[in-house]
């Protein structure tokens, strides 16, 4: 077995801080939004409207990310896709401190939206294709780890700092990890694909650690056979979402993240600081955010362990029914402080309710479906439409959370925050039904096995024709790149 090195440290440890980035982008907002609202920026003056459209703009830049991912990494590579993410950061960052308008602090935003899209889908493409296989898993939890402390930081530091400082963070982050990966080395898959095979063996040599010649050329080997039965069964995006194999997988995952976001984890992250000022807690903001950072931050760290533990289905329906009763709650609490009224001293002796049920709900969703919705969307696709749907899953993902987070004003605005609340409830309650009813169990299956839940008969018939080699020969003659592969490189 080949001995990990160095270089596969520093590469996780490179992506690490492109996701941490990400993180510190999208909770920005949360520290800051309170100074939004009390004026507290000496930069610019807006109003809750406006500040609904600078939190769900970082959202279109995101889809916009997620758009250009595929075709930017699969032409120049997935380092240099990382190393082209830290421009619109930086650039962002600057549109963010010289803003005197809010059309600039929506730009700003757009910027590290379309940046954070392009780290989403690629980071987990390149250390999925970079780490040996008994290490993907460490990887992932050191990834998952620093975009944590990401968020803790964040929240910890912004209520102490200002608007300035705060926002220097996302120019000195992105050099950082810009420098921290012009170190590391360009996958050998992606290297393979393009044809430099003797520039994927140098690279594989480099990551591995490994001087057998003879070891290194088995593993190439292997890789050319994926990358050659991936073309073979590769699909576009408009084959994913029509094709009639994948229609269950698509229902499913839509149903799941269309519940998963309009359940609100979101924009009460984001509006967290206000909705507790709004509650008349007498806690300090700076205190509450602390708070929610360590606990954001602890949750971050043990979902993973859960979901390993755990079976998958009853933990996505009990954390749904879970955060639907303390949404409720928070929702009654506002009702009665609106609507029926309660005197002064009433209401600071119950004030904490809405602060300890929205740590509730963040331990509950953040546990449960959260972190399990993404990981069953990824379990449910077979693996030649794998890169496809990682981007169709990014930007699908993108448009519901920048209508739940920029629909939060507008449902404040209507149906004050008890109606804010109680939608929230009902689509917690409607997402476990959803996965009573349709959403199967797929922990401890194997890929072959989820496949045959949702595709039956048709995901047996295809793999027993690849794997027995029948292959029409038009296939071929149709895909360029396994033309390629199969003719100029040998792959066959």
């Amino acid at each position: 077995m080949m001995q990990n090195t160095r270089i596969q440290y520093l590469a996780a440890f490179a992506v690490s801080l492109a996701t941490m980035t990400n993180s510190v982008a999208y909770f920005w907002m949360t520290p800051m939004l309170p100074k939004f609202y009390d004026n507290d920026t000496s930069m610019i003056r807006i109003t809750p409207d406006e500040i609904s459209w600078v939190a769900a703009s970082i959202y279109l830049g995101t889809i916009a990310g997620s758009v250009l991912t595929t075709s930017i990494s699969d032409r120049f590579g997935r380092r240099t896709t990382l190393l082209c993410s830290a421009a619109p950061y930086i650039v962002g960052t600057v549109f963010i401190l010289c803003a005197s308008d809010v059309w600039l602090l929506y730009i700003g935003r757009f910027l590290w939206g379309l940046a954070s899209g392009l780290i989403t889908n690629v980071s987990s493409l390149y250390l999925s294709e970079i780490a040996d296989k008994e290490m993907k898993g460490t990887w992932t939890t050191l990834t998952r780890s620093i975009s944590s402390f990401g968020v803790l930081l964040v929240l910890s530091l912004g209520s102490f700092v200002s608007y300035q400082v705060l926002s220097y963070f996302l120019i000195v982050l992105p050099v950082c990890y810009f420098i921290a990966c012009r170190r590391i080395p360009e996958t050998p898959y992606f290297l393979i694909k393009v044809g430099r095979v003797d520039a994927a063996r140098r690279e594989l040599l480099s990551l591995s650690g490994s001087k057998d010649e003879r070891a290194i050329d088995e593993k190439l080997s292997v890789m050319r056979s994926e990358i050659r039965m991936e073309a073979l069964r590769s699909s576009s995006a408009y084959e994913l979402i029509t094709g009639k194999q994948y229609r269950k997988a698509v229902i499913v995952t839509a149903g799941m993240l269309l519940t998963q976001t309009m359940a609100g984890s979101i924009p009460i992250q984001q509006y967290f600081g206000h909705i507790v000022q709004e509650s008349n807690d007498e806690m300090e903001v700076s205190t509450t955010l602390i708070i929610f950072g360590v606990v954001c931050f602890s949750v971050g760290l043990s979902s993973p362990v859960i979901a390993k533990k755990v079976s998958h289905r009853p933990l996505l329906i009990y954390s749904y029914l879970g955060s639907a009763a303390v949404l409720s709650v928070i929702g009654t609490y506002f009702f009665q402080q609106r609507i029926i009224g309660i005197d002064d001293d009433s209401s600071l002796a119950i004030s904490y309710v809405v602060f300890a049920n929205i740590i509730c709900f963040t331990v509950i969703s953040g546990l449960g479906f959260d972190s399990l919705a993404s990981v069953v969307a990824s379990e449910v696709f077979p693996t030649n439409v794998r890169s496809t749907h990682t981007s169709v899953l990014t930007t699908y993902t993108a448009i519901l959370t920048f209508v739940v987070v920029r629909g939060y004003q507008i449902l404040e605005d209507w149906l004050d925050l008890y109606g804010v609340f109680w939608v929230y409830t009902a689509m917690a309650v409607i997402g476990a039904v959803f996965t009573y009813l349709l959403v199967p169990e797929t922990k401890c299956k194997s890929l072959s096995e989820v496949q045959i839940v949702f595709q039956g008969n048709m995901y047996k018939d295809v793999n027993g024709s690849l794997e027995h080699g029948i292959i029409a020969e038009d296939d071929v003659n149709e895909n360029t790149e396994l033309k390629e592969m199969v003719y100029k490189n040998g792959v066959a």
